[in-house]
């Protein structure tokens, strides 16, 4: 039996996209909309599960039907010289370029919560995760790095959601912000925008497309790949809806007031004198863990997309996707080490992935449509639906929030 064989039906590349999506933009971008407007944003939660759910069944079916990524999908469908071109020119420059840019607010968020911890500087704390990061990557072993993105997964989880059962958020208001959309004005639909860009994460699509050949070996493991997801994905949502919760509980704020919490690392203080000094470290932890799986996951996606749009082999000891992850980790770490501030970046970061996901989404309609590669395992009327829906709102979300935040 293979190795591959030997891991079949266990967690693994769900559990790869909950540690990429539970990163320090979901945890800074949820602490912020629930101290900001408490329950009334948990909705874009909800829609985000939603849609996270939809769109990655797709990614994990194009990956097992076809043994190809999103990249290569992409490079596949568009046979034009210039329209390949345009394809394959987005994909790079909105997932390589674009993870270099978001890998600083991932090793800046980690060393806030290992500041919080152990104290020290930010700068420091940036390096030691991007060398373990890099210590990781380095191993060439996809089985490697998902076992360690496993724990760390399930380490943030319990982090998190025992923060909040300690905060005891009120019951009737959590469930109307869960099922009841509020539309706030002005900054407030920047926030929105931002959990969804934090749960829908573009890259996220090509790294899951990618990873499910690593774990399974086809079609036949469709199930267990769906399985596999639906446990992830939603232990992933809760831990972000619990986040909101913490920060909306412990602060005590209404909609659209004020607040002195500027990032999560200020919510890990803020919970101490409520919950005592072991509250402060659960969180901070959270955050820390959190940034190190983004960190992590961030070039590796970066890696597998541009390998996909290239139409390199899919292996993490190739000479030219080990250039791509660690030209990623090393931009991270300049910009680190240079001082960014991470609250605006990593903000930042989470509107535009709300803004890239349409079109990356448009791209994922087109593959998993095309019976040339995906033969009776194409999309459903229903599947189409949801995913048009998806694009719809997220692309009116988007605007929305750009137009909101316009002087």
């Amino acid at each position: 039996m293979t190795d591959r064989g030997r891991r079949r039906g266990r967690l693994g590349p769900g559990a790869v996209v909950a540690a990429a999506f539970i990163g320090p933009g979901t945890v800074t971008t949820a602490t912020l909309a629930g101290a900001g407007y408490g329950f009334t944003l948990l909705w874009a939660l909800t829609f985000s599960l939603i849609a996270t759910l939809i769109l990655h069944e797709m990614a994990a079916r194009l990956g097992l039907v076809t043994g190809v990524g999103l990249g290569e999908a992409v490079r596949r469908r568009f046979e034009g010289r210039l329209s390949r071109l345009v394809a394959v020119g987005l994909v790079i420059a909105a997932i390589a370029f674009g993870n270099a840019a978001y890998e600083t607010g991932n090793l800046l968020g980690a060393a806030l919560g290992a500041q919080a911890v152990w104290g020290g500087g930010p700068r420091f704390w940036a390096a030691v995760t991007g060398l373990a990061a890099f210590l990781l990557l380095r191993t060439g072993s996809y089985p490697a790095v998902e076992r360690v993105l496993i724990v760390l997964v399930a380490l943030m989880s319990a982090a998190f959601l025992a923060t909040a059962v300690l905060v005891r958020p009120p019951l009737l208001p959590l469930l109307r912000g869960l099922v009841v959309p509020t539309i706030p004005s002005g900054v407030g639909m920047l926030y929105v925008a931002g959990l969804v860009g934090t749960t829908v994460v573009p890259y996220n699509l090509f790294l899951h497309a990618a990873a499910v050949r690593e774990k399974w070996d086809g079609a036949e493991d469709l199930r267990a790949a769906r399985i596999d997801l639906g446990v992830s994905i939603l232990a992933g949502a809760a831990v972000s809806m619990a986040i909101v919760a913490t920060a909306a509980s412990a602060l005590g704020r209404t909609a659209g007031s004020d607040t002195a919490i500027a990032s999560a690392a200020d919510m890990a203080v803020a919970l101490e004198p409520l919950l005592g000094p072991w509250a402060r470290v659960l969180f901070a932890v959270g955050l820390l863990a959190a940034g190190l799986t983004s960190a992590i996951t961030a070039p590796l996606a970066a890696a597998y997309a541009t390998a996909g749009a290239l139409g390199w082999p899919r292996d993490l000891g190739d000479m030219r996707l080990r250039g791509v992850w660690m030209a990623v980790l090393a931009a991270g770490i300049l910009f680190a080490a240079m001082g960014a501030s991470p609250v605006p970046a990593i903000l930042f970061a989470q509107v535009a992935n709300g803004l890239l996901l349409p079109f990356i989404a448009v791209f994922l309609l087109l593959a998993v449509n095309d019976r040339r590669w995906m033969g009776d395992r194409v999309n459903g009327a229903a599947l189409n639906v949801a995913g048009a829906l998806v694009v719809v709102v997220a692309l009116a979300l988007g605007l929305r929030a750009l137009w909101g935040a316009l002087p």
